[in-house]
C-alpha cells in the first residue's frame, strides 16, 4: 500500500527521481555496510581489519565475492550460513550516507507551484528504506517513494508497474512526467518508452560505470551531476 500524500491544490507536473548513485552516492552506502559488517565481525572473530580488506577488494573491482575474500584473507573460514548473516547485517544497518551535495542543493531551491516529487528505487526492501530514511527524503516532500522490491525481484526496473502506478496516482500526460536517474541498463528503458522525458546523472564516482561505459543515446539529457540543472531546465518539456 502507497500512503494516501499530503494535500495539494494541484499537481501539473511530476519529477520522479533514481536512488543509488542518483540522489547519493552508492559508494557511501557500500563502504559504510563493509563498516556495520566490520564492527560485527570484530565481536564474533575478533578480527579488526575487515571493512579495510573488503573496500580494498571493492576498489579493486570485486563484486558478488567479496565477504567470502575478505574473510578468507582474514583466516575466517566462510560457510553459507556466515556469508548470510553478513549480507544480513550489510542489508539491515543504518547506513552513514548523506545527499549529495549537488541534490542537497537542488531539493533546497525553490520549486514550482504544481511540482511533485516522486521516487522509484530497485533493491532489496529493506535495505532501500532503511536509505530513504537515512537520506530523510519525506522531508524533501517526496512522495510516492516506490521501492519496487515491495513487489519482488521480478518488478524491478525496466518492469512497467511502478512507472505505471506513477501514472496512475497523478492522472497527468507523459509529457509531464520525468524520470532522472543513472543507470542506462535499466532506468530509461521504460520511461522512454511510454514518452516520458528522461535525464541521466553519470557520476565518475558511480558504482556501475563499467557497464554504462560502451551505453550511448540512453536519455533524453545526459549531465554529470544535478548542479547542472534547475527545476525549470527540468520540468522542460522535450
Amino acid at each position: 500500500m502507497i500512503p494516501h500524500p499530503p494535500p495539494y491544490e494541484r499537481v501539473e507536473r511530476v519529477v520522479v527521481f533514481d536512488l543509488d548513485d542518483t540522489l547519493y552516492l552508492e559508494r557511501d552506502y557500500v563502504l559504510s555496510g563493509f563498516r556495520a559488517v566490520g564492527a560485527w565481525a570484530e565481536q564474533r572473530f575478533k578480527i579488526a581489519d575487515f571493512a579495510a580488506r573488503a573496500t580494498a577488494l571493492f576498489d579493486a573491482g570485486h563484486r558478488g565475492d567479496v565477504f567470502d575474500r575478505a574473510f578468507a584473507d582474514l583466516g575466517v573460514r566462510t560457510t553459507p550460513e556466515l556469508i548470510g548473516q553478513a549480507v544480513s547485517v550489510y542489508r539491515k544497518h543504518w547506513p552513514q550516507i548523506s545527499l549529495a551535495q549537488d541534490a542537497a542543493a537542488l531539493l533546497a531551491g525553490d520549486r514550482p507551484d504544481g511540482l511533485r516529487l516522486a521516487l522509484v528505487t530497485d533493491g532489496f526492501l529493506v535495505a532501500q528504506q532503511q536509505k530513504l530514511r537515512a537520506l530523510g527524503l519525506a522531508s524533501h516532500g517526496f512522495w510516492p517513494m516506490i521501492c519496487t522490491d515491495l513487489w519482488g525481484r521480478a518488478y524491478w526496473k525496466p518492469h512497467p508497474r511502478a512507472f505505471e502506478c506513477i501514472e496512475a496516482l497523478f492522472g497527468l500526460p507523459a509529457r509531464c512526467l520525468t524520470y532522472i536517474g543513472d543507470n542506462p541498463t535499466k532506468d530509461f528503458v521504460t520511461p522512454r518508452r511510454r514518452g516520458w522525458r528522461t535525464i541521466r546523472v553519470d557520476r565518475p564516482q558511480r558504482v556501475n560505470i563499467a557497464e554504462a561505459m560502451h551505453l550511448s543515446g540512453e536519455s533524453d539529457l545526459t549531465i554529470v551531476d544535478l548542479s547542472r540543472l534547475d527545476w525549470t531546465n527540468i520540468c522542460a518539456e522535450g
